[in-house]
Order: structure tokens, then sequence, then C-alpha cells
């Protein structure tokens, strides 16, 4: 492992992981038949790593944490913005979304890429959006963005958000935390930073975090 994980990058494990935590029964049949977690916004256990598995349903959600030398590798949004699904669901709402997105977030000159469901479906090349899933994405601001852009980014996207008929979910991260791109873009509105060690209600996510 040469990067250091950062919330939102999917790991991919090695054979035999082991988790600090003893996983719950559906956790196995997830993770054989895509072995990735997601990187969750919580403190380390020592060495080991807070990480997320995804099963087959949203209540299948399990939080745990992993050693490092149980990862093989890690896949960021932005490498991740990179891939392209399966040419049969190309056509899925979320993955146009997706492919729309580089002529209006490359203007601001921010580093992004897909999280969520569509991030695990390209890292791990199995099925996971559906017809009515959101598009999550995460963009990089490692120095302050203008409220004026943010609002004129949050716009751009809800309309090609709509265009293709479905929804997006923008998580702005600082260095130290992230927070919503749709509260941020509200001018003269608190945000809630979500941290590693809690959320709270600021005024600029840049001094606060």
């Amino acid at each position: 492992m040469n990067r250091t994980p950062r919330p939102h990058d999917l790991l991919g494990l090695a054979p035999g992981a082991r988790f600090v935590d003893e996983a719950p029964d559906w956790a196995g049949a997830s993770l054989a038949r895509a072995p990735f977690v997601v990187v969750r916004r919580a403190p380390c256990l020592g060495d080991a790593i807070a990480v997320g598995v995804r099963g087959a349903t949203r209540g299948e959600r399990f939080g745990t944490w992993i050693e490092p030398r149980w990862i093989e590798a890690i896949f960021t949004p932005e490498d991740l913005r990179m891939r392209a699904p399966d040419s049969a669901r190309a056509a899925l709402p979320a993955f146009a979304l997706l492919r729309a997105l580089p002529s209006i977030i490359d203007r601001y000159g921010l580093a992004w890429g897909p999280a969520g469901s569509a991030g695990f479906e390209l890292a791990s090349a199995t099925p996971t959006i559906t017809r009515d899933s959101d598009l999550d994405i995460v963009v990089r601001a490692p120095s302050p963005l203008p409220r004026a852009d943010a609002s004129s980014l949050f716009d751009a996207l809800s309309h090609a958000a709509q265009t293709v008929g479905t929804r997006i979910d923008v998580q702005i991260e600082t260095p130290d935390a992230a927070f919503s791109l749709a509260e941020f873009a509200r001018a003269g509105l608190r945000v809630m930073l979500r941290h590693a060690h809690g959320p709270r209600l600021v005024d600029d996510p840049w001094t606060a975090a």
C-alpha cells in the first residue's frame, strides 16, 4: 500500500482478510462477490483503518476496522472517474450523468470523482446501481471555494441531473473534513461539517476543520 487511504476510497482486500470486529453472516457472501470495502470517516484504531462493508440491501451495512496488511489496492474517486461501466449498463441514469460532469466540474479546476454505489460498481465491476440510484460525487477543495462558485456549480449539477432523470449528492472535501455542496451553496447559512471526530455546524468549513 503506497497511499494513505482517505474517506470514500475503495479498498481491494487480500484473500483471507480479517476485520477487527466479527463480521455479520451476510458480509462473508458480500465480500466473496466483491472483496471491496469503503473507507469511513472515523478515527483509526491503532494502525487499523475505519472501513465499511456493503451488502445487498441498505440495511446491510457493517462498520469496522481493518489492518493495512490486508489491503491489496486503493481506488480513489479520482481514479474511478477514469473508468467506464460495462457497456450494457452505461445507459443507466447515474452513469449517464457521470459522463456529463467533466464539462461542468472541470471548469472550476477541482479534482473530483464518483463515490457511493457508482464508485463501488466501477471499482469492483459488480452491478450495484439501479435505474433509481442517485449519483454520489466527491469534490476536493483544499482551499476555500467561493460561495458564488459553489452556487453556480450546484445549479449546473442539479440541472444536469434533472436532464437525465436522476439526483446528485455532492460532498465537498477539505483536507480534514467534508460538507454538502447543497448546504454551502445557500448563501449565509452555516453548514454541517463532518469530521472523523463528529459533526458540527460551522460558518467556514476550511478554518473550522
